[in-house]
């Protein structure tokens, strides 16, 4: 399974909504920016990682693939993605250039692209390229119905369609109001919806400071939240840490984070109870295994962010035995082969060879852009 060729790709594709907020972003778009490794018999591996949309930054992260990656890829074997993990990570040159961003999001997506040439050339679906199984099914939780940009009567219809209509037990509500006093009256509407029996995450995406945050979660100690995600700047160990023993509310975290070793100081810290590893970001299926099994280890458990919409994360958790549940976001399922489904608030097991990154011709063709 020789690599013949490397090829990146960008394709900006449009949300279920015009466009959405939250504490610190707005998009319109999903950018799916990533790598096409072909090898000398003819099989194609597709990876990729998730971005803003932003065309000069994922120029960028394409720029890496074929110029500083593809170099290093052509001619060797496919299925040794191991080695070949190591030998992208620890180059050099790319080491002084950065250990995480941009290098690494471009590692993601080619490392991702390999594990799916290896699955495809098995024959099997990536989580039983893996090992199997762990579960018959796995409990999605959706946060599209969640953005902090909807008003409150779009946030209490989406909860309810959720619960009612669409079976989801799980869902989780985006905050970050300069005055905290707004979400909490929010969520309190939104308890009041959906009922006691759901299980209903918030997400601060980084904006808030300790103070702010321990206000916060002392007005919310009666409303159940499963976990407060992002409270903090994403680097403040010592802040989170702070957090995690001052309230009742489980911290969850690590979208933003790019290695093992980052997931390693705030579990070490006691920082995070619900960890949440990106393939996007973590330079791919090789390092998150990694931090997985270095929740494991902690007996922590495993709730994936999904920076590439759960494409490949559905085939991680269903096999490792950290997993519990999964999120899920629809922006880009239908432009995909086998696409991340949900049906009654259950993943459906992916089927198909490979590790669900392959995209549909016609997505390519209609929102492919340039490279440049």
């Amino acid at each position: 399974m020789q690599i013949a060729s490397v090829q990146p790709f960008i394709l900006h594709l449009p949300l279920t909504s015009d466009s959405i907020s939250d504490s610190t972003h707005n998009i319109t778009h999903w950018g799916v920016v990533g790598a096409k490794i072909v090898t000398t018999d003819g099989l194609e591996g597709y990876g990729f990682t998730g971005t803003h949309a932003h065309l000069a930054s994922d120029r960028l992260i394409t720029s890496c693939i074929s110029d500083c990656y593809a170099p290093l890829l052509i001619g060797e074997d496919a299925s040794d993605h191991q080695r070949l993990w190591r030998k992208l990570a620890r180059y050099p040159a790319l080491q002084w250039v950065g250990r995480a961003g941009i290098t690494h999001l471009a590692l993601a997506a080619v490392d991702v692209a390999l594990w799916d040439l290896k699955a495809k050339k098995a024959g099997v679906p990536l989580w039983s390229q893996l090992g199997g199984a762990r579960t018959d099914a796995l409990e999605a939780y959706n946060t599209d119905i969640g953005w902090l940009s909807f008003d409150l009567a779009t946030l209490l219809e989406g909860s309810a369609k959720a619960v009612e209509e669409d079976g989801f037990t799980r869902i989780k509500i985006k905050v970050g109001h300069d005055d905290p006093i707004a979400d909490i009256e929010r969520l309190t509407a939104v308890r009041k919806r959906v009922g006691s029996k759901v299980r209903m995450a918030i997400d601060g995406n980084g904006k808030w400071d300790l103070p702010t945050c321990q206000r916060f979660c002392a007005l919310a100690r009666d409303l159940d939240i499963y976990w407060f995600e992002e409270p903090l700047w994403y680097d403040d160990v010592a802040g989170h840490a702070t957090l995690a023993r001052n309230t009742s509310i489980p911290v969850a975290l690590g979208e933003q984070l790019y290695t093992v070793d980052a997931f390693r100081s705030f579990i070490d810290a006691g920082a995070v109870a619900y960890v949440q590893p990106d393939v996007t970001r973590l330079g791919g299926i090789t390092e998150y295994i990694q931090v997985a099994d270095l929740a494991l280890a902690h007996r922590l458990p495993v709730v994936p962010h999904a920076g590439e919409m759960s494409q490949v994360h559905v085939h991680l958790s269903y096999w490792h035995p950290a997993s519990t549940i999964l999120e899920y976001i629809p922006w880009i399922k239908d432009h995909f082969r086998e696409p991340a489904n949900v049906v009654d608030g259950v993943f459906q097991r992916p089927q198909q060879p490979g590790a669900g990154t392959t995209p549909l011709p016609a997505s390519m063709e209609r929102y492919g852009k340039s490279l440049g």
